[in-house]
């Protein structure tokens, strides 16, 4: 059974920053690319950013691109999202998602989601 946990979710004032993390288990991790997505209050769900199985590629969202950083410890199973220069519309819940089929950019190619971590950014 596969299991996606974010963590690092909280209240920042705009400027700040956070990493979130997301644990994963009950599939090889090394072996799935990767991918973060949020869900801002009444708005639906968008992309944030994503990572290939080896870390070798990135993509970002334009919104977050310079800000955000994605990376992976394909050791410990776990993904990260460095969340920098953060401003109040960066406030969302966020998601981990995992095996994507497909675009690493649209929701409906992840096949396995986490429950989210609260993200709020106050100006």
């Amino acid at each position: 059974q596969v299991q996606l946990a974010e963590s690092g979710g909280g209240l920042v004032q705009a400027g700040g920053s956070l990493r979130l993390s997301c644990a994963a288990s009950g599939r090889t991790f090394s072996s799935d690319a990767m991918g973060w997505f949020r869900q801002p209050p009444g708005k639906e769900r968008e992309f944030v950013a994503a990572m290939t199985w080896s870390g070798g590629n990135t993509y970002y969202a334009d919104s977050v691109k310079g800000r955000f950083t994605i990376s992976r410890d394909n050791a410990k199973s776990t993904l990260y999202l460095q969340m920098n220069s953060l401003i109040p519309e960066d406030t969302a819940v966020y998601y981990c998602a995992q095996d994507p089929d497909g675009n690493y950019r649209d929701i409906v190619s992840y096949r396995y989601w986490g429950q989210g971590t609260q993200v709020t950014v106050s100006s």
